[in-house]
């Protein structure tokens, strides 16, 4: 019998190499039940199985092919030297080159390195292999060098469905599990694109905690396989939208309009420094004469087109609901993505507005969660849950991630938060001696508990709103520096999980920071004790809001 864990065990693509691979040695696999098509249920066996055929060409075979093309191009040149004359200098070239020894070497080399790029891609397929258990998903890659990647399903912070352009033509996708940890996620790049759904579900019941017992209350009946041909089912992919309207109501999503997405781009900071930089150099160009300021600059406004471009591709197509397993997030529109955040992976909140979106009244939602993306762009993606929005989307997309906000003093205390100037309202602020370090923020700097989560406002020509929930508070620190301490101040830092958030607020009285201190403390100790959302479908999770420090993700 061969090893099982040997990739090179015969087998068909999707078909487990070897049943019975424990967890661990000596550890069985538990009995688990899901209730989610065949196909899912077969590949979260705990046994191990291989990504999508197509999937050596489209993580390293689109580069190969595009080395053919060039050689293609340069033979048909070759080619039609020969056939219309011309004699350039690559054809005599080739006529010397024809005329020695060496053509038959170089054919040969030429189908060599052919047969072993395919030998290599079908290798690398074949070592290419992945298991979900009811404890982690694990990859396995390498053919020379071996890696082995795991990541535990409690540590879950959201799960990613990646849908690039030519992926969609072949009917795969990227499914992304993200993980608490630095560069942390595993990736299985590719599966079929319907499979990629149904195994996501399959892997957030196994994470919620779900059993045998509880499965068929859970979730509806399994989909039965369309009848389609294969380009009705490609078209279909191309269109349908990112979001299952079975699983996220239409009422519960926000949508973006194409006007108000363009505005909010043209209104951002780098198109207004953009375009204040191409004033200034028109206004050199006219007064000095000189155009070579135009060459220094087209780069920088080719980089900003580019960069504007796939902000808006990106936000194309945005929609936001709540489903049974967390909030899930889609967007994109050749290239799409949707990712779901289970119940009580966000860790901080931050509602901004920028300067010149005060007019229109748009506000901006980022989040911190414990995975972090390896790529820029990609973090950039994951960390942004609502790109433009007026307030009305601000509450929805709020209530989504802290259901507890819903009643009126949550909403009254959280437009308080949002709305310019000085209130008479819960928020404790900065006495008027720090006028010295606040100028203009003084008398909008302040904290509060709202329900069960500690806010922050900051700022009075950039507005923000900071929410910590206070079952993902890490720590909270108070800071006195010479000059803090002199003016009888301090500075309030809740630690959560890296990210763009920065739950700080500075200038504040030191009593009411003590004070606040003590409370936070209490606060934060009971929200940890009685959270419960990282099992949030098992009998032992809460339903209801028990009392005003409910944790995230309980209603």
């Amino acid at each position: 019998m061969s090893d099982p864990r040997d990739p090179f065990d015969p087998g068909e693509p999707g078909v487990p190499l070897e049943p019975g691979v424990p967890l661990e040695p000596g550890e069985p696999l538990g009995p688990v039940e899901l209730n989610v098509p065949e196909s899912a249920r077969r590949l979260a066996d705990g046994e191990w199985h291989r990504l999508h055929p197509a999937t050596p060409f489209l993580r390293g075979g689109i580069a190969f092919v595009a080395i053919i093309g060039v050689i293609v191009v340069n033979a048909r040149d070759v080619f039609l030297d020969v056939i219309f004359g011309g004699g350039s200098r690559e054809l005599r070239f080739f006529e010397r080159f024809a005329e020695s020894s060496l053509l038959i070497l170089a054919i040969l080399a030429v189908v060599v390195i052919l047969l072993l790029s395919v030998g290599g891609f079908y290798l690398s397929w074949r070592m290419h292999t992945f298991r979900i258990t009811d404890e982690l998903v694990e990859v396995r890659s390498g053919i020379l060098f071996r890696t082995n990647r795991r990541g535990r399903l409690d540590r879950i912070q959201g799960i990613n469905i990646s849908r690039p352009f030519l992926a969609r033509l072949f009917g795969a996708a990227k499914l992304e599990v993200n993980v608490a940890g630095q560069d942390a996620n595993v990736e299985l790049a590719y599966l079929g694109s319907k499979g990629a759904d149904d195994l996501r579900l399959a892997i957030l019941q196994l994470a919620s905690g779900t059993r045998a017992a509880e499965a068929a209350a859970i979730a509806g009946p399994a989909a039965l396989p369309g009848v389609g041909g294969l380009v009705e089912s490609r078209v279909n992919e191309l269109l349908a939208p990112e979001l299952d309207p079975n699983t996220a109501p239409p009422e519960s999503i926000v949508r973006i309009g194409i006007p108000r997405l363009i505005g909010s781009l043209l209104l951002s900071g780098p198109t207004v420094f953009a375009i204040l930089a191409a004033i200034g150099i028109i206004t050199t160009v006219i007064t000095t004469g000189d155009v070579g300021w135009i060459f220094i600059i087209l780069p920088g406004f080719l980089g900003l087109a580019g960069y504007l471009g796939s902000r808006l591709t990106r936000s194309l197509r945005y929609s936001i609901a709540s489903t049974a397993d967390g909030i899930r997030v889609g967007y994109g529109l050749l290239s799409t993505t949707n990712e779901t955040l289970p119940p009580g992976r966000i860790h901080a909140v931050e509602v901004s507005q920028p300067l010149m979106w005060r007019p229109a009244g748009w506000w901006e939602i980022k989040i911190n969660t414990a995975s972090q993306a390896a790529s820029s762009s990609s973090a950039t993606a994951k960390t942004t849950l609502l790109p433009v929005g007026d307030m009305a989307d601000v509450h929805r997309v709020l209530q989504l991630i802290l259901p507890s906000l819903a009643d009126a003093k949550s909403r009254e205390l959280l437009e308080c938060g949002l709305a310019a100037g000085a209130h008479d309202d819960d928020y404790v602020t900065s006495p008027k001696r720090a006028a010295w370090l606040r100028w203009f923020s003084w008398r909008r700097n302040g904290f509060v508990l709202i329900s069960d989560a500690v806010a922050l406002r900051k700022g009075a020509i950039w507005r923000s709103l900071v929410l910590v929930p206070q079952a993902r508070m890490q720590s909270v620190s108070m800071n006195e520096g010479p000059l803090l301490r002199r003016m009888g101040l301090a500075e309030l830092r809740i630690h959560t999980v890296a990210g763009p958030i920065s739950a700080t607020i500075g200038a504040l009285d030191r009593d009411d920071v003590v004070r606040f201190f003590d409370e936070v403390e209490h606060a934060a100790v009971h929200a940890a004790g009685v959270d419960t959302s990282h099992r949030w479908r098992s009998t032992g999770a809460n339903t209801e809001s028990p009392a005003p420090t409910t944790p995230e993700g309980q209603a």
